[in-house]
């Protein structure tokens, strides 16, 4: 298997921390071949329970009464659920001690500020210890008490290969003894040098995202980039094939309480012209679920890609649904699915040179852009520094722009 990088991760290590995480669908990588932490991990008690709506919707009303928050800012979503317009992503950053405490403090810092009860990460972000650093955060504050654990929506995802950073073995042999020597990955199940998505592989590490969040049930488990990283090498017939044998064992895990529900997480395969080679109909998944989980399947989630400088989610009617093609947003909406966003600053793009409105920031602009798109329950940005943290979370305060507003500006 050849080494696997994932661009961000190098740009951050020589250029210091972006303003803003974003999401491309290259896989993760090691640093010079070897991790630089030597540590074990530090493992938190499994929380019970789960996001709620009663949950859910106590922390939408504390926000809204204490903190004087307009209630635009959350959204229903599938479930019955109560989510924030923003949601806090945990991509970008080197695997080291202090990023570390840079995104345990942003958790802190979202949840107690009732601005942001959805929290979004993946097993392979910062090699495992994105997931470790919301576990540490959510079990301080719950245990605490300052937040209940049914208040709180977690997404996490799996199908990249996921070395463990503090394991101190070097990544090429990581994968070796952790997976391919006990039978839980073979060679020929991994595409392009860096995706899996066999029963075995997925099996293995939503248990390892349970024990990294410290959390007995995930709300929300992403297949990260499957179409994207398959469809290219295996087709789409072999790719709805093993799309089928991961939804059924994503049904597996609700059935026995390990999930809430899956979905999907993109990055091309939704918004490209159907001719193109790398397209993938948003129906196609919603059949395959409901042909393994019947009407109440457990696929009720989608994310992809949506900023002012990509917005065909919101414009380009590529998705077909009974009765024509319709926008991305539109479909989800029509499939009963709830939408979360991607990239909304490009990876800091936008917030050094992107539009003002409205007297907002460019970062700010970007933000309330991405969370006024009709359909959406809003955005994943990444923050770890104060000053970012703090003008983002401002946003929160303004109710999104009605749809009017937003149409005129993409029009």
């Amino acid at each position: 298997m050849r080494p696997y990088f994932r661009r961000g991760i190098e740009q951050e290590l020589e250029s210091g921390p972006v303003h803003q995480a974003g999401e491309a669908p290259t896989p993760p990588g090691d640093v010079g071949g070897r991790f630089e932490v030597r540590c074990s991990p530090n493992r938190v008690p499994s929380l019970p329970g789960h996001a709620t709506p009663d949950g859910t919707a106590r922390f939408r009303d504390r926000s809204v009464s204490a903190r004087r928050l307009p209630p635009e800012h959350f959204r229903g979503a599938p479930g019955d659920l109560v989510l924030s317009s923003l949601g806090l992503g945990t991509y970008i950053g080197p695997p080291d001690g202090p990023t570390d405490l840079a995104v345990e403090q942003a958790v802190l810092v979202c949840l107690t500020s009732g601005r942001v009860n959805v929290l979004d990460t993946a097993i392979n972000y910062r090699h495992q210890r994105a997931e470790r650093s919301i576990g540490r955060a959510l079990a301080r504050l719950v245990g605490s008490g300052e937040v209940a654990r049914d208040e709180v929506f977690v997404a996490t995802k799996n199908g990249y290969l996921a070395p463990d950073a503090e394991s101190g073995t070097p990544v090429d042999r990581w994968v070796e003894e952790e997976l391919v020597r006990p039978g839980i990955l073979r060679p020929n199940d991994v595409v392009d040098g860096c995706h899996a998505m066999s029963p075995s592989y997925l099996t293995d590490q939503l248990e390892r995202s349970r024990r990294n969040l410290g959390l007995e049930t995930v709300d929300l488990l992403y297949l990260h980039n499957a179409a994207d990283a398959q469809i290219p090498v295996i087709g789409p017939d072999e790719f709805r094939a093993r799309l089928r044998d991961a939804f059924r064992l994503y049904e597996k895990f609700r059935d026995e309480g390990r999930l809430r529900t899956y979905g999907l997480a993109t990055w091309d395969c939704l918004r490209v012209p159907p001719s193109d080679p790398r397209f993938f109909p948003l129906e196609t998944a919603v059949a395959v679920a409901r042909e393994v989980g019947g009407e109440a399947n457990g696929f009720r989630f989608v994310q992809f890609p949506f900023n002012i400088a990509m917005p065909e989610a919101a414009t380009f009617r590529n998705q077909p649904v009974p009765g024509g093609r319709v926008t991305l947003f539109e479909a989800a909406r029509q499939f009963g699915l709830g939408s979360f966003t991607s990239v909304p600053l490009v990876q800091g793009q936008l917030a050094r040179s992107g539009p003002k409105k409205n007297g907002l920031t460019p970062a700010q602009t970007a933000l309330q852009f991405a969370r006024s798109a009709p359909g959406t329950i809003g955005p994943l940005v990444g923050q770890k520094r104060a000053e970012h943290l703090s003008e983002n979370l401002e946003v929160a305060a303004r109710p999104p722009w009605s749809r009017s507003e937003f149409l005129a500006l993409v029009s």
